[in-house]
């Protein structure tokens, strides 16, 4: 992942105190996409744009609050035990994978294919999980880890498709300048259209928009509230999502994404009232 944020090649010139807030919540996001392995130095001076002295700083500062650890051996960067709190007291509200991923291990070993779970952030999805069959042709269009613009890919799109009108546009003109650089065979109104065949069809379909060959069906899961919380989506080669099976495939998600926002539902009553009540 590139953070994109303001060069600073000397790392000389003191920044802003809301600059500094910024480049320190880069790099901590930088540390947490390589949670698994540890992250080097010349890591997070190359994915952030920031001077060797500068990254230095911040880090050092990260480790002081506990958001970030340093291998004594191998100088690797890892996420810290203050990062590990404040994930935990967030899992009420955003502990989606804690509930969703023994529906993707079961979509998988059902489908054969390979299932994912997906979460909304800002303008982006990430993958937050993915589940693999046992069928021998698999599609590695999504990773772990991954980000895309909303509505690139099937659980990404049923995700913007759930979104009310107003607030699809203004994902659609945030994500304008990386959908032409990075996704120049989408445009604005190809994914409008996508929009509306989603919403009709009651679930979203990705005709190896992507990926050729790599099809996906998605569904969305909502909060109490209708809020989105994120989606469950399945992957497989092409052959293996025509129809009827893409609708088969579907149920299958729709069934796992009841079960799932019964499960939310019972995590948040606290705030589905405090909200009824506004």
């Amino acid at each position: 992942m590139v953070v994109h944020i303001v060069k600073d090649p000397g790392g000389a010139a003191p920044a802003s105190g809301s600059q500094a807030v910024d480049r320190a919540l880069a790099l901590l996001q930088i540390t947490g996409r390589s949670a698994a392995r540890g992250v080097a130095l010349s890591e997070l001076i190359a994915a952030s744009g920031l001077g060797k002295p500068t990254v230095r700083r911040l880090m050092l500062a990260l480790i002081r609050r506990g958001l970030v650890e340093q291998d004594s051996v191998t100088r690797l960067y890892h996420l810290g035990e203050e990062s590990y709190l404040l994930g935990t007291l967030a899992t009420p509200r955003h502990g989606l994978l804690e509930i969703a991923a023994d529906a993707a291990v079961r979509l998988a070993r059902e489908s054969g294919d390979t299932a994912f779970v997906n979460m909304r952030r800002g303008a982006a999805a990430i993958c937050l999980h993915r589940e693999d069959g046992d069928y021998p042709i698999r599609t590695h269009a999504l990773e772990t880890g991954d980000q895309h613009p909303l509505g690139i890919g099937a659980g990404s799109l049923a995700m913007l498709s759930a979104l009310p009108d107003a607030e699809v546009e203004m994902v659609l003109a945030d994500n304008a300048d990386r959908m032409a650089a990075d996704y120049p065979a989408y445009d604005t109104a190809l994914l409008r259209s996508d929009v509306a065949a989603t919403r009709a069809r009651g679930y979203a379909l990705n005709p190896g928009r992507i990926v050729p060959g790599s099809w996906g069906v998605g569904v969305v899961l909502r909060r109490p509230d209708g809020s989105v919380a994120g989606a469950m989506s399945i992957a497989a080669i092409e052959s293996r999502m025509q129809p009827p099976r893409d609708a088969e495939l579907a149920d299958l998600l729709k069934r796992e994404a009841q079960e799932i926002e019964t499960r939310l539902a019972r995590r948040m009553p606290q705030t589905t009232k405090q909200e009824d009540e506004r």
